[in-house]
């Protein structure tokens, strides 16, 4: 197995949990699907699925790193279908007891961190990722952010992308930076965008 630099993209429903537990299993049932798929079918990027779980999807890109423009494009494009996708539910549920609380308890968070040794091994018909970047991806789900809606960016792919005019391409809110402190793993610095202001 030969390990390669990767990009990893999870874009991870908030409110998961509560949504589960508060709404009708009927409706929550076609909810999350149906929002994970679209997702899925907004990737312009050509990043491929590693997993997709209950609440997130495992994207990965290998290779040349897409321009920091186009993948700041491709977050807000998760952002917006995924409302758009919750709006049209709602129309569609607007019978339904619990419809009105969908976007109240869901958002859509994402994050973006770079790996110089992630490998990749077949597992059935699923690639499943392994390696330290990994985990610092998932954990990075964890934060201290006390928003529920935003884009972050580890201080490790931003690095990729010294010289780009970040600020430019992060127009709609304040870029902010953040860090925390995780076992067995260290201090991981991070800057993060709200995206809330893309739906005001």
């Amino acid at each position: 197995m030969e390990k390669e630099p990767t990009l990893i993209c999870i874009p991870d429903i908030s409110g998961f949990t509560q949504f589960m537990s508060e709404v009708d299993f009927e409706l929550s049932s076609k909810i999350i699907p149906s929002l994970l798929n679209k997702i899925v079918y907004s990737n312009e990027i050509g990043f491929k699925i590693s997993e997709i779980e209950g609440d997130a999807v495992l994207f990965f890109r290998k290779g040349e790193l897409p321009s920091f423009k186009s993948l700041i494009d491709q977050c807000k494009l998760f952002y917006t279908e995924f409302y758009h996708q919750m709006e049209l539910l709602m129309a569609e549920n607007s019978h339904k007891l619990d419809s009105h609380i969908i976007p109240k308890i869901l958002g859509l968070k994402i994050v973006l961190h770079y790996g110089l040794d992630i490998g990749a091994m077949q597992v059935g018909n699923n690639i499943k990722l392994i390696g330290e970047d990994i985990i610092i991806a998932h954990r990075l789900l964890k934060n201290s952010i006390e928003s529920d809606e935003y884009l972050m960016i580890s201080d490790t792919l931003l690095h990729q992308y010294k010289g780009n005019n970040i600020e430019k391409e992060t127009y709609w809110s304040d870029l902010k930076h953040g860090q925390d402190n995780y076992d067995h793993i260290g201090e991981i610095n991070y800057h993060y965008i709200e995206l809330k202001p893309l739906q005001d």
